[in-house]
């Protein structure tokens, strides 16, 4: 068990192991005022600006709360196990050349194992990383420039990648930065250790983080739930194709459920917001910092120009803000404020009638943030400050500022192009209350996503995701017949059928079940495509003809009951991913799967509320509500036979590859919901 990371992140003494790099981590930390001790080691040096130089780990004065390593791969080990068996409090290591570099350095993965031992329970953090600045405290273990400042209060950003640390340290939207720390290659502590440690820390007031592929599901799920008991919320750009995913051939989940939709699909089971782009994460932060996560998507935009307005109304389009209408009684204020000849109107062009007014534009404000929308948004571009004057837009700030402390609603000011929003403006603006927001298709993502952050808190906390350990043992395929039976057994309703060897055999079981009928060729992978499928067949000759056209290529042959034409055809299907364990798919199916691309993924354990809104956000969803006068589907029938479906994969996670219900048939409303066809691929035990 890795020891608290309390003393490496909040270090009170600092110890140096190195050359230039560890030169540039006492200037850095001499520029920012840092309190501490500051201990360099080297073998030669006597001292280090103005520092006494110790020889070893050993001469320290004491053990140090944080060191940074900044030596070859090789030293970096044995400094690595000095200093757990002196009871440091952690250490950056620097160095690369260790399991990112395992191709071209075959010794890499030994030694990354062989520095993870030596730190023993030290909590160590890289290797191949710059390490952390704590502006906070001013403390940094980081060897190089960056843009940051000490600051009271702040987010905290974490990240894989030392350059990508370096360009947000260097941003100038506004937004307080308290921690910066990278993870390297995550050798023994990962980005969601390392979050939950900056989360306690009471001056942070959102964590955002950067993730090339999740280091531990339970070590995410265990963030989530603090920073949902904090109140804290946590945002993530994820990017990367795959952890390692393992892509199965034979269904049609595999192609619906990529590992970027997997990975969507866990951050949202946790309530962590995702963003897609850096000025999305730093945009999205600056929200968060101010208010935390919004009570809904409803929202109000202000602007000057139709055209501005224009522009926030198109970004929206597509997304799950709501520029809700105006109150009735926000309606005459706002007209005696702005006068005859403007469009009470949401989003709202106030024109500039009142443009250097404060006191009517703080009226207008006003009764357009009585309108208890989650976030109210005016866009102002401010001017060049070198060769303009900015007093009036300075004006509409303050009425903004008044009208927002006035109704004690939430008020962000937003810039269309990112650099028209000057730094010193950003951050008074910040000051007061006020979110500065740097582009409109950013201001518009980081409302969505931090009411969907809301929305998620508002939920009962998720389940732990289904962890069993997977089975080793030879992969089969069921048969249909199989297949069914399995499914059957859990309440999946599957059409009436027979399994027979012979042509005649069939034609006397579809005697039996009564006509029509389909026949389906048994050991073939692709029915429809191999001929091995012949549907509404009403006799026994036709039966016999069929089943004898086929046996060249089948192993068998089973009959089942036709099934009535369906409303419209489903598929619902399991995958396993490498990272998250088993997940569900539910989407368009039939011959329409791969076409349409309709589908979503549910994060297996799901509920019967999951499962609703999953169903709800198809585009199918318009087929099963009747559409164009045709008959509604039995909805509730399908979200039982979802339900089903998630409960087998759960039972029989520890050896379930693949599962494929495909077609699900949804019958009109009250007829219920049958299983056209499933394959089902497991370990044998």
């Amino acid at each position: 068990m890795v020891r608290s990371l309390d003393r490496v992140i909040r270090p009170k003494s600092i110890a140096v192991f190195g050359g230039k790099e560890a030169r540039r981590v006492i200037e850095q930390c001499d520029k920012m005022g840092y309190q501490g001790e500051i201990w360099p080691v080297h073998p030669k040096l006597d001292e280090i600006y103005g520092r006494r130089c110790y020889r070893s780990v050993a001469d320290l004065p004491a053990a140090p709360d944080a060191s940074f390593v900044g030596v070859n791969r090789q030293l970096t080990i044995d400094i690595i196990r000095d200093l757990a068996a002196r009871g440091a409090g952690g250490a950056v290591c620097y160095a690369s050349g260790f399991r990112e570099a395992i191709n071209e350095l075959a010794d890499g993965d030994d030694l990354q194992k062989a520095l993870v031992e030596a730190a023993g329970d030290m909590p160590i953090i890289g290797p191949n990383c710059y390490g952390l600045i704590n502006a906070l405290d001013g403390a940094l273990l980081w060897p190089d420039q960056h843009g940051m400042a000490r600051v009271e209060r702040g987010v905290a950003i974490l990240t894989q990648s030392s350059n990508i640390a370096c360009n947000i340290s260097m941003q100038t939207r506004g937004l307080p930065l308290g921690y910066i720390l990278t993870a390297g290659n995550q050798a023994q502590t990962g980005l969601s250790d390392l979050a939950c440690a900056v989360l306690e820390d009471p001056r942070v007031t959102a964590v955002g983080m950067h993730i090339e592929g999740f280091d531990s599901i339970p070590a995410l799920e265990r963030l989530a739930a603090r920073a949902r008991e904090l109140k804290k919320p946590v945002i993530a750009l994820k990017v990367g194709k795959s952890e390692a995913a393992r892509q199965a051939t034979v269904s049609h989940t595999a192609s619906l459920a990529g590992n970027d939709t997997v990975s969507s699909a866990v951050l949202a089971r946790l309530g962590i917001g995702r963003v897609n782009t850096l000025p999305e994460l730093v945009e999205t932060l600056k929200l968060l910092h101010v208010h935390g996560p919004l009570k809904s998507h409803d929202i109000s935009s202000m602007s000057c120009s139709g055209g501005e307005a224009s522009l926030m109304a198109d970004a929206g389009v597509g997304r799950k803000i709501v520029y809700r209408a105006l109150r009735e009684e926000q309606r005459q204020p706002l007209r005696e404020s702005l006068g005859e000849m403007v469009t009470i109107a949401n989003p709202l062009d106030y024109h500039t009638f009142v443009w250097g007014n404060a006191e009517k534009q703080t009226a207008a404000f006003t009764a357009m943030m009585k309108g208890d929308y989650a976030l109210n948004l005016l866009v102002l571009d401010f001017p060049r400050l070198d060769r303009c004057d900015p007093t009036d837009w300075v004006t509409t700030c303050n009425a903004v500022i008044a009208a927002s402390k006035a109704t004690g609603a939430l008020a962000g000011i937003v810039a269309s192009l990112g650099e028209n929003m000057p730094e010193q403006f950003a951050e008074s603006l910040m000051r007061d209350g006020v979110v500065p927001f740097s582009g409109i298709e950013e201001a518009l993502a980081a409302a969505e996503i931090a009411a969907g952050i809301g929305e998620a808190w508002a939920r009962p906390a998720p389940a732990p995701l289904v962890a069993a350990s997977f089975e080793d043992g030879e992969l089969v395929t069921l048969s249909e017949a199989e297949a069914k039976a399995e499914l059957a057994g859990f309440g999946v309703r599957v059409p009436e059928g027979r399994t027979c060897t012979t042509a005649e055999e069939a034609a006397a079981a579809a005697e039996a079940i009564g006509y029509p009928v389909v026949l389906k060729g048994l050991g073939v992978a692709h029915k429809t495509e191999a001929g091995a499928v012949k549907l509404n067949l009403a006799s026994s000759e036709s039966v016999l003809d069929a089943a004898r056209l086929m046996a060249p290529i089948a192993a068998g042959f089973l009959v089942e009951k036709m099934v009535a034409r369906p409303v419209a055809e489903l598929i619902v299907g399991a995958m396993r991913d490498p990272v998250a364990g088993p997940v569900l798919t539910i989407g368009a199916g039939g011959i329409l799967v791969e076409l349409l691309e309709d589908a979503a993924v549910l994060t297996l354990p799901t509920t019967r509320e999951a499962i609703s809104d999953a169903i709800g956000g198809l585009k199918t969803k318009k087929l099963l509500e009747g559409y164009r006068g045709a008959p509604k589907g039995d909805i509730e029938a399908l979200t039982d036979t979802v339900a089903s479906a998630a409960n087998y994969v759960v039972s029989k996670a520890s050896m379930l590859e693949e599962l494929d219900i495909n077609p699900v048939m949804v019958l009109p409303d009250g007829q219920g919901v049958v299983a056209a066809d499933a394959l089902i691929r497991r370990r044998r035990r």
